[in-house]
């Protein structure tokens, strides 16, 4: 079939037809005539098990090699006084891949391609473009982690990261979707490993529970600790997530119907990334509590000495497993999301259930971006710490705009009929954003200007509030001046069945002057925090 649309028997849009059939997954298969889970448990199960994979996939992918020295350095340097932040995330990650699971069953168009199409070339080149950047720069981090954990096995670390490049392009390319989420299931269940480190670092579990619940903050510098609370939000809610799992629910080809199986997916993957962070926090704490390497993280393979020194052997063994098994889990699912966006927006075919010959631009990107990762690693004298740092900036640049676009989409009618956003999800999103926007600016600021001080945050902070006041009051005013129509109410009656119409059958979305107001200063702070970043990392490279 020419193109890369099709008009299904439906009339909704697909990408082609490799993105329309049965349901293959790695634990199963649902044909494409099924009209759901039969009746009983069994049937509920089985259905489940088949579509299993795009939220544990995007969530256990989540805890990478960046998590792992985020969440391990919070717990070598304050103990499990942090736990609490990881509780408060969990709402998060719920609402905004969910919102992406369903932009992905219903409309069956990839994220960026719908960013292009709504809003425009500018807003749709800018988020590939953010995000290719974005992804390499996380990509070079993971095979970082590969390589710390395959320096302190004992095993060559040059052509062990290579290995690991080519093993995870091999898994991706056999023209066969359900193989290649084996592979990723197994690296799933590998994460695992965490849970017996734990037990023999066994930390002190009444403290650990008030930790989880109850917020505090752990004695030192209250600048520090705040940028290392910001780090944990960047490396818990990241940008590429969005991206991959709207095209992975494609490639899967999960319809409206299974979306409440999707959800049940998705809160598995959570509940396994939150307790594996939670497991990296505790083993650190116990391991290092009350020795001298206490409040001095290094990284993560200084983290594996200390488990290996001072609780068992074994435990620094699997937590180096842990490890490379995480950064090999997070460097595909982040190359593949970048290849999903990149098909999206060029019009490339891009799917995994058809082979490199097939797609060849779709899986050319995937290997460019793994392999150039891999041997900028494996060069000496690359600035690794440096990109590290890059990473984590431009993370909590980047994600806000992600955030706001998934909103505008998710209260796209013409895009998602009867599945738009509730009320209540749109003002949780909403003060969602406004945390990430005000937590963004701190992180940039804090690159540009290191000596930054707690009052300068809490500065920001106020301010953010204040305008956020202020821009709401203003919203108020303009409505009650020029009341608009009350919208039709959405019926929701006929979820199951309804598909998004094709693309270019739907007029563009018209913005209010508040949402152009806010899109043109998103823009402009985009702009400017971007270039103030590039500057800086070009200072610290050039030794300024």
């Amino acid at each position: 079939m020419a193109g890369t649309r099709a008009r299904t028997n439906t009339g909704h849009t697909v990408l082609d037809y490799a993105h329309t059939g049965d349901i293959r997954g790695a634990l199963g298969r649902i044909a494409a005539q099924d009209t759901g889970a039969g009746p009983g448990l069994p049937a509920k199960l089985k259905t489940l098990l088949a579509i299993v994979g795009p939220g544990l996939i995007v969530m256990v992918g989540d805890n990478d090699a960046g998590a792992f020295g985020t969440y391990a350095q919070a717990g070598q340097n304050y103990g499990t006084r942090l736990l609490w932040t990881l509780l408060l995330l969990v709402p998060v990650l719920y609402v905004n891949q969910e919102m992406v699971l369903r932009l992905g069953a219903v409309t069956g168009v990839g994220h960026a391609r719908l960013i292009l199409e709504r809003y425009g070339r500018f807003w749709g080149a800018f988020s590939v473009i953010d995000l290719f950047a974005l992804n390499a720069l996380t990509i070079v981090t993971e095979f970082i982690g590969i390589s710390l954990g395959l320096g302190y096995l004992g095993l060559p670390e040059v052509p062990g990261v290579l290995v690991a490049a080519v093993a995870v392009i091999a898994a991706a390319s056999t023209g066969s979707f359900p193989r290649f989420e084996r592979v990723c299931l197994i690296l799933v269940a590998g994460s695992l490993a965490l849970i017996p480190v734990v037990v023999m670092a066994h930390p002190p579990l009444g403290q650990v529970g008030r930790d989880f619940v109850v917020p505090g903050m752990p004695g030192g510098d209250l600048s520090t600790v705040m940028l290392l609370i910001i780090a944990i939000v960047g490396t818990t809610v990241a940008p590429w997530q969005l991206f991959f799992q709207q095209s992975y629910v494609i490639d899967k080809r999960i319809t409206p119907r299974y979306i409440r199986y999707e959800r049940v997916d998705l809160w598995i993957g959570i509940v396994i990334v939150v307790v594996g962070a939670a497991a990296m926090m505790c083993c650190a704490a116990a391991a290092f509590a009350g020795r001298p390497g206490f409040g001095h993280f290094t990284d993560a393979a200084g983290v594996a000495a200390g488990l290996g020194r001072y609780v068992h052997e074994a435990a620094g063994i699997l937590f180096a497993i842990a490890l490379i098994d995480a950064s090999i889990i997070g460097a595909a699912a982040v190359a593949l999301s970048t290849s999903y966006a990149i098909g999206d927006v060029l019009g490339l075919r891009h799917s995994l259930h058809r082979s490199p010959r097939q797609a060849k631009p779709f899986y050319a990107v995937f290997a460019a971006l793994l392999l150039a990762s891999a041997i900028i690693v494996v060069v000496p004298g690359s600035p690794l710490g440096l990109l590290t740092e890059g990473v984590q900036t431009l993370a909590g640049v980047l994600l806000p705009s992600a955030t706001v676009f998934l909103l505008l989409l998710c209260n796209d009618r013409a895009v998602l009929g009867p599945w738009v956003n509730t009320r209540a999800t749109n003002l949780f999103t909403s003060a969602v954003i406004g945390v990430l926007v005000m937590l963004s600016i701190i992180l940039t600021t804090s690159v540009l200007y290191p000596r930054i001080t707690v009052t300068q945050m809490l500065a920001i902070v106020a301010a953010g509030a204040l305008l956020a006041l202020i821009g709401v009051v203003w919203l108020a005013l303009a409505r009650h001046r020029r009341p608009t129509p009350a919208a039709a109410p959405v019926d929701r009656s006929q979820r199951a069945s309804w598909r998004m119409p094709p693309l270019a059958l739907l007029s563009r979305p018209r913005l209010s002057p508040g949402r152009r107001l806010g899109l043109a200063v998103l823009r402009g702070y985009l702009v400017i925090a971007v270039a103030l970043v590039v500057v800086r990392v070009v200072q610290l490279a050039l030794g300024h």
